[in-house]
């Protein structure tokens, strides 16, 4: 039987052939890369490799054994996700001149299809960090002040997240003395787990540990941001599905996400951050699919992670080319592109109605899922959240967005504007078709899902129930008329939510930067003062002790003379005191002096005092 290639490799190592190839020859490299790991998955699929679930590339290492490919139904799904993804960014990024971007891109995609396919904690923990600073350089690329300070920030994050991920790799290693990684091994409710729990929040942006998203995102490069949007915290998901399927607290944690996400994307000025604080909120629903752990949920949660990575891929891609063209993505800057972009308007809008959950469009084969999934489950503050999130991503990015980008007043004249490249309209051009692919022929992501459904979920009868009927007319009703009656509301109301005042939106990591200015002025004042005055006293008791070793006998007597001098001082004459102190000065000038000697007796008597000592120290057990 013919050997696996891992797909991820061969975007690692096609890598390397970037910077040494130029013009239409490195573009269509670009473009082999995607399409032979597509080929690749394509192969395992059918089972060219063997019948799933498959285990190879096994590597020792360190008395253990790396498993660098752990393919099942779920690691294929993401895989093809993924590529399939990939494809569509490095089109849209072909006009793109700085080899090293697409470098980057190249080790972010391959790293992320490490930790896909990783099946053992060492593996995972490797490609996590490769992961991270892979991508830190799609947003240091951009070589603004702005960007070199949110790449900082960026990466000291992820710093904190990889050593979770290391000491919960460590204590659950110390715990089983295993490396194998998966829900069958992964204990809920040990240290190790919620150290490694604490590791996937931070790449999945789960509040409070969200705010290197919304803040590092919108600096990336003008195509970097549209490749970090899909990876990172949806490679979170995966490894949230790997380990914590059913776990509780992701319900509530869930629902969380999606509000809070979607009340910093309404008020929010910059288009690009905007879509950021939606990632947070989208995640939300994938996040308490996960925890709700049903099979409609687990179903949900896994086909929304598809639905929703390509339309908002495709949106980020819209908002790229603004800025690409216009120079600027700020709304209170933008107006009227409509007459000079009308391509880019319409790519956009099919990714807002996906995202909407529109019927027709592809999150409408997704969302809902998981929505329903928590009314069976009883949870209906998760139901509650869910649907307000869902209104709130309608007008903000189906109605907001449009509205002051394309629609409303004439373009302001200190910007010019037209579609981007071929290539970009391509990129985008594709992605609306699967967007609305999906939506119309769900059944065949779906029996994609299904398989990996039955293996993580606790009951996967009930997606099956569910998605024999997709478009019942009930659901369409039920959503059209959501939708019809939020955008008068929205209309209604719309001053608030509409204003171009660039206004800032404080989020936690205001506090996190305050504490930070804090710690950083302990660490700098009065911690290092107090660790210079234990230096010098402890070089100064050193100094003491090595004085004394000299000879103890005259040391002992001349600290004993100057005890005695300072009492003098206190209460004899000053002429009696001086000649005091010109004797101790003599005596200090001759030290160390003669050392005195012991006789053979006097010595052996010593070594049998410190001998009888230990002895009695040993047996009081001291």
């Amino acid at each position: 039987m013919a050997t696996w290639i891992h797909p991820g490799f061969i975007y690692l190592f096609g890598a390397l052939l970037i910077p040494v190839l130029r013009g239409k020859i490195r573009q269509a490299y670009m473009l082999f890369l995607p399409l032979a790991a597509l080929t690749d998955l394509i192969f395992t699929a059918r089972g060219a490799f063997g019948a799933l679930p498959i285990e190879t590339w096994h590597i020792p290492f360190l008395g253990y054994e790396l498993l660098l490919g752990h393919i099942d139904n779920l690691s294929l799904f993401f895989a093809f996700l993924f590529v399939i993804v990939s494809f569509c960014m490095f089109l849209y990024a072909l006009h793109v001149k700085e080899e090293w971007q697409h470098v980057s891109a190249f080790l972010y995609i391959g790293s992320t299809l490490g930790v896909v396919f990783a099946g053992d904690l060492f593996t995972l923990l490797f490609f996590w960090e490769v992961m991270a600073w892979a991508s830190l350089f799609l947003i240091w690329y951009r070589k603004t002040d702005a960007a070199w300070k949110a790449g900082f920030r960026y990466i000291m994050v992820h710093s904190v997240g990889g050593v979770c991920l290391f000491a919960g790799v460590v204590l659950q290693l110390r715990a089983t003395g295993s490396i194998a990684w998966g829900f069958e091994t992964l204990h809920q409710g040990t240290s190790a787990s919620y150290l490694m729990l604490t590791a996937f929040f931070i790449n999945g942006a789960v509040p409070p540990l969200h705010a290197w998203l919304s803040d590092a995102y919108p600096e990336a490069t003008v195509t970097g941001t549209v490749f970090l949007n899909a990876f990172t915290t949806k490679s979170a998901i995966y490894v949230l599905l790997r380990g914590f399927t059913g776990y509780e607290p992701l319900m509530l944690l869930g629902g969380i996400m999606a509000v809070y996400g979607i009340i910093y994307a309404l008020i929010v000025n910059d288009v690009r951050r905007v879509l950021s604080y939606h990632i947070i909120s989208q995640g939300g629903y994938m996040v308490a699919g996960i925890g709700i752990g049903t099979g409609l949920a687990v179903g949900g949660a896994i086909a929304h992670a598809l639905c929703y990575t390509m339309c908002k891929t495709l949106l980020f891609m819209a908002a790229s080319a603004v800025l690409a063209t216009t120079g600027t993505i700020k709304l209170s800057d933008l107006g009227g592109l409509y007459k000079y972009m009308p391509r880019t308007f319409w790519f956009y809008m099919i990714g807002a109605f996906s995202i909407s959950g529109l019927p027709f469009f592809s999150v409408f084969v997704s969302k809902p899922l998981v929505i329903e999934s928590a009314v069976l489950a009883d949870q209906p503050l998760v139901w509650l959240l869910l649907e307000a999130a869902s209104i709130g991503t309608f007008l903000c990015l189906a109605v907001k967005i449009p509205y002051l980008t394309w629609l409303e007043r004439e373009k302001p004249t200190n910007i010019q504007a037209k579609d981007p490249p071929v290539n970009m309209l391509l990129g985008m051009g594709i992605l609306s078709v699967l967007c609305i692919a999906v939506a119309v022929y769900p059944q065949t992501m779906y029996h994609m899902i299904a398989p990996a459904v039955e293996e993580l979920a606790s009951e996967p009868l009930t997606f099956e129930h569910y998605i024999a009927h997709p478009y019942a007319l009930s659901r369409v009703i039920e959503l059209t008329m959501f939708f019809l009656f939020a955008f008068p509301a929205f209309w209604l109301l719309r001053e608030p939510f509409t204003h171009r005042d660039a206004k800032i939106a404080l989020d936690l990591d205001w506090f996190y930067r305050v504490t930070g200015k804090w710690v950083i002025w302990f660490c700098e004042k009065p911690l290092m003062a107090f660790a210079s005055l234990i230096d010098r006293n402890v070089l100064k008791l050193a100094a003491f002790f090595v004085w004394v070793s000299r000879n103890p006998a005259n040391a002992l007597r001349i600290k004993g003379a100057e005890t005695r001098l300072k009492l003098q001082k206190l209460i004899s004459t000053s002429e009696r005191a001086r000649s005091y102190e010109s004797g101790l000065e003599r005596v200090q000038i001759r030290f160390p002096g003669e050392l005195p000697r012991f006789g053979l007796g006097a010595s052996m008597l010593l070594v049998l005092l410190f001998l009888a000592a230990y002895v009695l120290l040993y047996l009081l057990g001291v």
